[in-house]
């Protein structure tokens, strides 16, 4: 019986992104979306799943290629319900103040009065 190698270093994984699920919300493959962002489809594959590492420009091209921010890119999944933030951002700077104004009115604590 053949003996196991165990391997002797461990792979590094990298901080999770959600490019991939921007990518699908998009309807882009990989091939696609490396061809507009000027890269490879290998290595945007081990970027999503973690296994190589982003830089910054590599990032803002995905971003753009897929009609988003950077940051979207690694805190919101294009598939859930928007959070706040999003809503903040896609509304008209007079509703946002608006929007402000309810979730400073929803969060503030209420004073107890003496009764």
């Amino acid at each position: 019986m053949a003996k196991q190698v165990k391997p002797r270093f461990k792979r590094k994984t990298f901080g999770r992104t959600f490019i991939r699920p921007w990518r699908k919300y998009r309807g882009l493959t990989l091939a696609r979306l490396a061809d507009r962002v000027g890269t490879t489809h290998a290595t945007l594959s081990r970027i999503e799943r973690g296994k190589q590492p982003y830089n910054q420009p590599l990032l803002e091209a995905i971003a753009d290629a897929l009609q988003t921010d950077p940051g979207a890119l690694l805190t919101r999944n294009p598939e859930q319900q928007p959070g706040i933030l999003t809503v903040l951002q896609n509304a008209d700077p007079a509703i946002q103040q608006q929007i402000l104004d309810i979730a400073i009115t929803l969060t503030t604590p209420k004073k107890k009065t003496g009764t």
